[in-house]
């Protein structure tokens, strides 16, 4: 959890800081180009179908999955465009991932390792860790988030075979929120840097700033100060993420003093970022939080609810049409009662 967040906190300090970036990220939420991110301008439609055509003919025939030809045409549009730095965002996974070919990046970093795609990555913390730490390449500062136990333990022992410098949250470096929980200062060794309340919402993402600043920080690039961190982590904008929606045709439906908030929350750990927020915002806010869900069905929603266990007035499950992944409302609504 935290990847994309950390890469938008990232890419809007880098461009504060006067650089020029080229993101790749994923999954999209609306449109499919928004995950291409191409020297600071989304991709048309008719540029990334001209990406996938060319690649298309070049493949000849062969096997490809739908990851590998998109992150092909994120590498093709990154390498003809001008600028200075790329993220990449990995898919899933890490060791296996399409993202996993650079041979020498300026530098990895490994956010919140959580329960998630067991089918592919492995039923333990450990093994999910374990590739996740895959990314990790010799010589390569590797920077990692706050992590339990059992996952840190893992990566670091992971970097130490591969001979990555490590970076660890808690050990190499640190972040003390401040008195209001909003903030906080990020500590590496004698070296302290003021961190702003996050644009994006929830403790959570303080720790995902956090980690992004210590790439920054680590990397010690021309022209990146703690000041454009700092303008960076308050100007970041990520979509889908705790994010509450001020205009729509729904907003527009709502009586007087509602709001909607939403989330792409998916697992356990997400739910529980996620509620963390609603819980503080409860102790100044008396109003009751609805929850509406839709959730695929190879996830767990019993330890998605658990989080929101006592918190929530109602639960209303809905659909998706179109999508063969998804639970039914009257499925999902059935693991809710029995939660």
């Amino acid at each position: 959890n935290g990847k994309g967040s950390t890469a938008a906190f990232l890419r809007a300090a880098l461009e504060a800081s006067g650089k020029t970036v080229s993101a790749y990220t994923s999954p999209h939420l609306i449109r499919f180009a928004e995950r291409y991110r191409i020297a600071g301008a989304v991709l048309a439609d008719s540029e990334l179908l001209a990406l996938f055509e060319e690649i298309e003919e070049r493949n000849a025939g062969q096997s490809i999955t739908e990851f590998e030809i998109t992150t092909a045409a994120a590498f093709l549009a990154i390498s003809r465009a001008e600028a200075d730095i790329a993220i990449l965002e990995v898919g899933l996974g890490g060791r296996c991932d399409a993202t996993n070919v650079v041979e020498r990046p300026l530098a990895t970093i490994i956010t919140c390792v959580a329960m998630d795609h067991m089918n592919f990555l492995g039923d333990t913390l450990r093994d999910i860790a374990g590739e996740k730490a895959a990314i990790q390449k010799p010589d390569v500062p590797s920077i990692i988030g706050p992590q339990d136990k059992a996952a840190m333990d893992m990566i670091a022992a992971a970097a130490t075979s591969t001979g990555a410098p490590l970076y660890r949250a808690g050990f190499e470096w640190s972040i003390t929120p401040d008195n209001q929980g909003n903030g906080g200062t990020y500590h590496r060794g004698e070296r302290d840097m003021s961190l702003p309340p996050p644009a994006l919402p929830g403790r959570h993402q303080l720790d995902n700033a956090a980690t992004a600043a210590a790439c920054l920080d680590i990397c010690g690039l021309s022209g990146v100060t703690d000041e454009t961190i700092a303008a960076g982590l308050r100007e970041a904008r990520w979509p889908g993420r705790l994010e509450m929606i001020t205009q729509s045709n729904l907003v527009a439906l709502l009586p007087q003093g509602w709001q909607i908030w939403c989330d792409a929350a998916h697992n356990p750990s997400g739910a529980a970022a996620a509620a963390a927020m609603f819980r503080t915002l409860a102790t100044t806010d008396p109003r009751p939080l609805h929850l509406v869900i839709a959730m695929q069905n190879d996830k767990d929603c019993e330890g998605f609810l658990e989080a929101f266990r006592g918190l929530v007035a109602s639960v209303t499950t809905v659909p998706v049409p179109g999508e063969s992944r998804m639970h039914t409302a009257s499925g999902l609504a059935d693991i809710v009662k029995s939660a």
